[in-house]
This record gives C-alpha cells, structure tokens and sequence, in this order.
C-alpha cells in the first residue's frame, strides 16, 4: 500500500476547506487540484483539491449535495498543552458549533475532537477514583480544560 488519503466530500466548498484547514494546522499546504467539473469540463472551482495538515494528506471533493458530513467519523487533535486546546478550539468552533466533551462542528460540518494528550494519560490511570473523577469532570464540558481535569484527578 502507497498511502492511506482522507477523502471529504463537500457540495461545491472544497477549495474553500482546504484554504481554511490549511491556514489552521501548521505544516500544511495545498498541492493540487483539478479545474474541471464531474461531467470533465473546465471549472471555476476544481473538481478535488489535494492537501495536507500537518503532513495528513486530504483531498476535498466536490461531489454535489448527495451526502453531508456527521459525527460518525471525525478527527481528532491530539493537543499537548491548553494552548493548543484553545488555538483548534477557537478556529474550528469559527462559524461552525461546539457540542461536548472536546467534540465540535466546524463550518463545513466536519466533526473534530480537540483532546489534550493529558487527558488520555489521567484515563489510563490505575486508580479507578481518578478515572471516574476525571470523566465526570470532561463529561459536562464543551471545550476541554487541562487545570480542571487534573485538580479532578487530584480529588
């Protein structure tokens, strides 16, 4: 196998996305795209756009309207300090909605989970108290908080 390639599908948005995901991850760009249309015609906007996020290739196809994105599959931001927490959080959440635990829509309806990569180390604790202290803490919240969820484990 050569590649394994993130294919998102959007109804005529698609350059759009990848400007906008390209100017929020740092190391991306975009590499290419395909100015024709689905019946092979040229085109004002391309057909795919090929891009990466931090090294993570992408391409955004213009499909049409048959499908649309859902919580179903989502990507998730592995985050090591809460300023990256708040920078993802901040620029995903731009015109698109917040929902729990870390999770949120951007713009486009593309699912994200911003996790701060401290989190899963408070979940892998072996003392059950600190566990359960934890998940009820990042339960009832929308952007995660570093500083809460430890003083949780803390008890």
């Amino acid at each position: 196998m050569r590649d394994l390639i993130n294919c998102l599908w959007f109804d005529g948005r698609g350059a759009e996305a990848a400007l906008y995901y390209t100017s929020i991850f740092p190391n991306s760009a975009i590499s290419s795209h395909l100015d024709i249309n689905t019946e092979g015609e040229p085109s004002s906007e391309p057909m795919t756009v090929e891009f990466n996020l931090n090294g993570r290739a992408f391409v955004a196809l213009n499909g049409g309207p048959q499908f649309t994105f859902n919580e179903a599959v989502s990507f998730q931001i592995m985050c090591e300090d809460q300023a990256e927490v708040d920078h993802y959080w901040e620029k995903l959440t731009d015109g698109g909605e917040e929902s729990q635990c870390g999770w949120l829509k951007d713009r486009f309806g593309v699912s994200w989970q911003v996790v701060p990569v401290r989190m899963a180390q408070l979940l892998g604790d072996p003392d059950p108290e600190v566990v359960r202290r934890v998940v009820e803490a990042f339960m009832p919240m929308k952007k995660l908080d570093i500083g809460i969820l430890e003083a949780a484990a803390r008890g």
